[in-house]
């Protein structure tokens, strides 16, 4: 099966004001659907960043592939790091340190994906069974709380309402429950002063009494905040992610905090894990195929966290269906994979680009999609108005930090900032 064409469509959707460490989300979100073709007429989907120099490099990267098996991954990684292996980066700040390798993975993940959903269409199985088979049939996801505005300036409130404290958080988490099932809660905390984010959480133990409750502040802390922050939620927690910077300040936290910390942050190409298993800095990995290389590489991560007796979990950014997809294959070949994923797909509220019924929340878990490879269809009269809302929408790299700064100039997004 020879890669004949590879489509590489730019999308925009809509997105509510969310806010984080690093600012706020902008009204459009980007994103990048990669659809290869091959000479047997099987066509396979893929979706990645859509930050306009990421979107560069994938298109000039799909060149590259033309007249390559689909299997030949070893092949296609070479050719993408020859182009991609840079060190320059779009990651908004919230995913980690860059690297070259890094990079390469960020541009070859869609690609791979894109093969995989071929090769399990041709071979009749789901990507699942490409990755050693199913150990679920249904994965769990995280209702994954925000602090908000109540629409975007300008604009009128959205159908989440506003969340800016813990009255507001915790109906955000009924409504997300009351909707999707959802048995275990995250917030997105970095916000406000780490006492109002403290509030949340036992507004949350509160009204939702055992139910696994997690907090996220993207390093906006100071090792001090965060021992303080992590021993005052003691028996609340049930994982702290990302409190503060680097593998040497989370492995001070680590030792002082009573539950594991979590991380997509610190640890983010293989090289981290030696210094972070070492100085026991993390206890849960955050996995995401979009900058770990891809689907099959995302499961050798996990085989070397089984090693280390790391627990997993599973990272979102602001994503679409085929993304989703994605995750659900991956967490559901994954054994070790045993906490509630994150996914960011209540927030795009029922925009896709995918046709709708092959992916659904049941009791808070998607039920792996029964078609063969990823068993998601493209939308295309979906995936041509969302392209029209890219090429219009005036965003061409997502800036949650200026975008903020709009509306108050003295933001900064430095951290720690407590």
């Amino acid at each position: 099966m020879i890669i004949e064409q590879v489509h590489v469509t730019p999308v925009a959707f809509r997105d509510p004001p969310l806010l984080n460490a690093a600012g706020v989300h902008e009204p459009w979100a980007l994103r990048t659907i990669v659809e290869v073709v091959t000479d047997e007429g099987l066509s396979g989907l893929g979706e990645t960043y859509g930050d306009l120099h990421h979107l560069g490099r994938i298109r000039e990267c799909a060149k590259a592939l033309i007249g390559l098996d689909v299997h030949a991954s070893n092949t296609m990684y070479a050719r993408i790091s020859a182009i991609a292996g840079d060190t320059r980066t779009d990651l908004h700040g919230l995913t980690g340190a860059a690297t070259k390798e890094k990079n390469v993975d960020r541009v070859f993940s869609p690609f791979e994906v894109a093969c995989l959903d071929i090769r399990g269409k041709a071979a009749g199985v789901p990507v699942a069974d490409l990755l050693g088979g199913k150990v679920r049939h249904a994965v769990p996801y995280s209702a994954y709380l925000f602090y908000k505005w109540a629409g975007h300036p300008g604009e009128e409130p959205d159908r989440f309402g506003a969340a800016l404290d813990e009255a507001g958080i915790v109906a955000q988490a009924r409504q997300l429950i009351e909707e999707y099932g959802f048995t275990s809660i995250k917030l997105k905390g970095g916000v406000f002063p780490p006492d109002q984010e403290i509030a949340a959480i036992r507004a949350l133990h509160e009204a939702f009494p055992g139910m696994p409750l997690r907090l996220d502040p993207n390093a906006a802390w100071t090792v001090a905040t965060s021992i303080r922050v992590g021993r005052e939620l003691d028996g609340v927690l049930q994982y702290l992610e990302d409190p503060t910077g680097g593998i040497a300040g989370m492995a001070e936290v680590a030792e002082a905090v009573p539950m594991p910390l979590a991380t997509n942050m610190c640890v983010v190409t293989p090289e981290h894990f030696p210094p972070a298993m070492a100085s026991r800095a993390i206890g849960v990995l955050l996995l995401d195929h979009h900058y770990w290389g891809g689907l099959v590489r995302s499961s050798h991560i996990a085989a070397m966290c089984d090693a280390y007796g790391l627990n997993l979990s599973m990272h979102s950014n602001s994503h679409l269906g085929i993304s989703l997809a994605a995750m659900t294959h991956l967490a559901a070949a994954t054994p070790n994979l045993t906490f509630a994923c994150d996914t960011h797909t209540p927030w795009q509220d029922g925009q896709d680009v995918v046709v709708p019924g092959a992916l659904r929340f049941v009791d808070g878990a998607v039920p792996v999609p029964d078609g063969p490879g990823l068993g998601v269809e493209l939308d295309r009269d979906a995936l041509a108005i969302m392209n029209e809302q890219y090429e219009k929408c005036g965003i061409v790299a997502r800036d949650d930090t200026s975008y903020m700064q709009r509306f108050d100039p003295s933001f900064s997004a430095r951290r720690p900032r407590w």
